[in-house]
């Protein structure tokens, strides 16, 4: 199973506050660890709200709001794709994880079994040709 990790946002990462080496140190070999281990799939960091913004949608119409965003215990400072067994096995490796003084979450990943019936041989067709165009384009910019 696959599994995304949200890291919460905290006033440090909303002031955009990067770490220092200690934890990069720390989160460099807890994200090697991870690797070594086939778990850890994609992670990053993300900017403060301060450089994002959110698109509402109501029918047709599309609302930009530009960030900073006030609620801090809603919004993400990073994230990781896991391969997992389990949920069980998610919890573990997060347990092992450098934080001190954080909130994350672990939310299981729907994968294209998951949709049933609903999800025809052509739409599953077409999903492979995106997932395969976006590695292609991936691999590409990893050159």
């Amino acid at each position: 199973m696959r599994v995304m990790v949200l890291v919460k946002a905290d006033k440090q990462s909303e002031a955009g506050v990067l770490p220092n080496r200690e934890i990069l140190t720390a989160m460099g070999k807890f994200n090697e660890e991870l690797v070594n281990a086939g778990v850890m799939l994609a992670g990053e960091g993300l900017r403060p709200s301060a450089k994002g913004v959110r698109v509402r949608f109501s029918g047709a119409k599309r609302t930009v709001l530009d960030g900073p965003f006030a609620e801090t215990k809603e919004l993400l400072a990073g994230f990781w794709i896991w391969q997992v067994k389990s949920m069980d096995e998610a919890i573990d490796w997060l347990k092992r994880s450098p934080f001190q003084e954080t909130e994350v979450e672990i939310r299981p990943i729907f994968e294209t079994e998951d949709f049933g019936a609903e999800l025809t041989p052509e739409l599953r067709a077409q999903e492979e040709r995106v997932r395969a165009r976006a590695d292609d384009l991936t691999r590409a910019e990893k050159r």
